[in-house]
């Protein structure tokens, strides 16, 4: 059989350019996040599929790439079902993955402890711009705040790291699910029917309202519930005035202190953050996922349609593991998306060190070889980056490729001087 070249669907390769900016920007996220004291951790790319099968990850556990069992546990000729012979998957996010840690290590752990977990994740989705089947996650999580510190916190780092990459003039789009449920119950709809519409409104920013209106009723929603629904969103604005006008309008609906959170980590964010972007209240953000809480946030850039960023609280999820409710709340940049729009606005890596490249002339004796390693040894302890490579014969294309790595200072040294 003919062995294939190309990666496996949804899977590619990272070539020296792209690794030389993902290897900064991950050095960067170290930094930035170690300065608001995030530690790192590590947890396994393989989880239990019953952790991975909880219906807390929404859409996402559909797209699970699940193992099979191994040795003398694997029955194919006896299973009856998917669970006689699937016992684990790799893991479509980290949080997952973080709340079975914490439950697992709590006792180790600083109270409240500040997690930062970066690793590949995969998901059997389909290919797209920004979308891969194995992805790069970075995630930063307060683990046992129950304030919104831990919201302010999470923004403010986050907005942090994306300013030190000179983004500019993006969006950190917020919303609450406690306002989500209010306003699915002061429209009318009943308790079992709230995931499916917030489905539904998640599609907002594809379909456009009218087109959510229309799905709504063809759903089979009651048409006052979905007239309400509407009209809530098209008389809501995004910011401060927004979240109380939402807090008036659903009086008892809603729990009491939601819309002041929001207004205070909105004020909060927007009095203290040190980067360029704006924050915005969106009654139609939702999240996919089941897990989520309280407040979801998203970051949106221009000139890219999906999100390039995402969170909120989780209070509910480690509690699952443990049988006690842990406060959690957690905001993860898109890593791949980040670099694929870095990569296309041409941007480079800031380096302190010179790159230097020498050429030897592939005739140069093995003494001459040697000086030549000397100087680059010496050239090194001085605190440049030194790439040693046999001159070719089409040493103009040797020398552009070199150039366009970043090498300023192209050495020759043929065989019998320097």
């Amino acid at each position: 059989m003919e062995l294939k070249k190309k990666p496996v669907t949804g899977m590619r390769d990272i070539l020296p350019r792209e690794m030389e900016i993902r290897d900064y920007v991950i050095g960067l996220i170290k930094e930035t996040y170690g300065a608001f004291g995030f530690s790192s951790i590590e947890t396994p790319c393989v989880e239990h599929i019953a952790n991975l099968s909880n219906k807390q990850g929404g859409e996402n556990e559909k797209l699970i790439f699940k193992i099979l069992k191994r040795g003398e546990k694997l029955k194919l000729d006896t299973a009856a079902c998917e669970a006689d012979l699937v016992d684990s998957g790799l893991r479509y996010d980290l949080t997952v993955p973080l709340s079975r840690y914490y439950a697992n290590n709590s006792n180790e752990l600083g109270a409240p402890f500040k997690a930062l977990q970066m690793g590949n994740s995969w998901r059997a989705d389909r290919p797209q711009r920004g979308r891969f089947r194995q992805f790069m996650q970075c995630d930063i999580d307060i683990l046992g705040e129950p304030s919104i510190l831990a919201e302010i916190e999470l923004i403010l780092a986050t907005t942090t790291l994306l300013g030190r990459l000179d983004f500019k003039n993006f969006t950190i789009r917020i919303n609450n699910r406690r306002i989500l449920k209010a306003m699915a119950a002061y429209c009318g709809f009943e308790a079992d029917e709230y995931d499916n519409v917030f489905v539904i409104l998640d599609k907002m920013d594809k379909i456009g309202m009218d087109g959510v209106e229309a799905e709504l009723l063809e759903t089979g929603y009651g048409a006052e519930e979905v007239r309400k629904c509407m009209e809530l969103f098209r008389t809501v604005t995004n910011d401060i005035a927004g979240v109380r006008y939402i807090k008036e309008v659903l009086g008892s609906c809603l729990e009491e202190g939601t819309a002041e959170d929001m207004e205070a980590i909105i004020s909060t964010v927007e009095q203290v953050k040190t980067a360029d972007f704006r924050v915005v209240f969106d009654p139609t953000l939702v999240r996919g996922m089941g897990y989520y809480t309280g407040p979801i946030f998203e970051i949106s850039m221009d000139g890219f349609s999906g999100s390039v960023g995402g969170g909120g609280r989780y209070d509910e999820m480690i509690g699952k593991f443990t049988g006690n409710d842990t406060c959690a709340c957690g905001f993860s940049i898109g890593f791949e998306r980040i670099v694929m729009l870095l990569l296309e606005r041409g941007f480079e890596v800031p380096s302190a060190a010179k790159k230097i490249a020498y050429l030897i002339d592939k005739k140069a004796s093995p003494e001459r070889m040697r000086q030549v390693l000397q100087q680059a040894n010496e050239e090194r302890a001085a605190g440049y980056r030194v790439n040693i490579s046999i001159m070719k014969k089409n040493k103009k294309f040797q020398k552009e490729q070199l150039a366009k790595d970043g090498y300023t200072d192209i050495k020759e040294f043929f065989a019998d001087s320097f």
